[in-house]
Order: structure tokens, then sequence, then C-alpha cells
């Protein structure tokens, strides 16, 4: 798996736990339950994800694990000579890198509000 690929299903991956978990918490936790009952009349499928929340937490956290690693083996990297190639190649490393820290965050925040507010509460 390339580095690309593994970022990019970090991403969906840690927008899943986002959408299964954090997203039902989020709207009990602020006091809109009743928008969240209209929400799963619209979308069905969240009560289904929600039934598998752990699995897709540590498929999440797993593909995360992955797409760091690639990262972290492809930052020295050499990039093609080619002035233009070059730039290219370090300006797709980069946005690549945002990509993955965005994943972390989002599935840092999704898990939070998952797994601890709830404790606290």
């Amino acid at each position: 798996m390339n580095h690309k690929s593994a970022n990019f299903l970090s991403l969906f991956a840690s927008s899943s736990t986002l959408i299964c978990c954090a997203l039902p918490a989020l709207f009990v936790a602020i006091g809109a339950g009743a928008s969240f009952a209209s929400l799963i009349t619209v979308f069905p499928f969240i009560v289904v994800l929600s039934q598998y929340k752990i699995y897709i937490t540590f498929f999440a956290l797993v593909m995360i694990l992955i797409a760091g690693y690639a990262n972290y083996k492809t930052y020295h990297l050499p990039c093609p000579v080619d002035p233009e190639v070059g730039r290219i190649c370090m300006k797709t490393r980069q946005n690549l890198r945002y990509i993955y820290y965005f994943s972390v965050v989002l599935f840092m925040f999704s898990t939070t509000l998952t797994y601890l507010i709830p404790k606290l509460l």
C-alpha cells in the first residue's frame, strides 16, 4: 500500500468514526436529541454503524497507524531531480502530511466524544 492510499484510507476511517460514534454523542451532549432522531430518519444507516463502533474505531486506529508509518518511511525519500517534478513531489508530500494530521485530529476528537465524554457525564 503506498502512502497516498494509506493517508486517504485513514481519513475515510477517521471520518467514519465521526459519523458513527461522535455525531450521536455530540447531539445528545448539546441537548439536540430530537434533531438527532430526525437525522436518523433521513440516514438510518447511522444506527447500524453505531452498533459496530468498536470495530470501526479499531479499524480507524489501524489505518492511522499504517498511514503514519508510510508517512514516516517516505518523508526522507528523494524526489526527482527535475525541478518542476521535484517541486510537485514535495508539495504532494506536504499535502499528504496535512491529510494525515487532519485524520489524526478527527480520530482523536471522535474517540474523545465517543468514549471519554460519556464516562465523565
